[in-house]
């Protein structure tokens, strides 16, 4: 039997409530919203423009305090540190990957701030946003690091 190719997510809209269910990853962005399959089953498309993000979470109902919305310290891993203002004035930092393919003309896929949270990723409609900036970019392949200084009391094997 195939894995699923659907996964947990929760739908944040404007002025309403949120929606749990179900996307398939490879086909959730329709041209006319967001593709969710509701946990009694139900298909609906939600249109962007009312959409304020999808996330990709491990469970439904998140036991801990609520998920961070930016990093506190620089971030680590490679890729765009970017951060998002919404229309209703809330900012979201994540990491975009340093691949302009990935970006759909949808939105953006980030990795959320708090690594062991409940949100794995964040699709952010470009309908929801005013304005993305860069605030980084971590890991660029343009610095290249200093080699360390062989020390010269090593033994050389392999050089004649």
């Amino acid at each position: 039997m195939p894995a699923s190719t659907t996964k947990k997510a929760l739908v944040r809209r404007y002025q309403r409530e949120t929606l749990a269910g179900y996307v398939n990853p490879l086909s959730y962005l329709q041209p006319a919203g967001v593709e969710l399959l509701s946990e009694a089953g139900h298909v609906s498309t939600i249109p962007y423009d009312e959409i304020k993000t999808v996330a990709f979470v491990r469970d439904f109902e998140s036991p801990g305090s609520p998920e961070r919305l930016t990093f506190l310290t620089r971030p680590k891993m490679a890729g765009l540190w970017v951060s998002f203002r919404f229309r209703d004035g809330e900012v979201l930092q994540g990491i975009l990957p340093n691949n302009l393919l990935e970006i759909t003309h949808h939105g953006f896929v980030v990795i959320p701030p708090d690594p062991n949270g409940n949100q794995q990723r964040i699709f952010v409609p470009r309908q929801a946003v005013l304005n993305v900036e860069v605030l980084g970019v971590v890991g660029s392949p343009l610095r290249k690091r200093k080699p360390v200084p062989v020390s010269q009391d090593q033994i050389r094997l392999f050089e004649e």
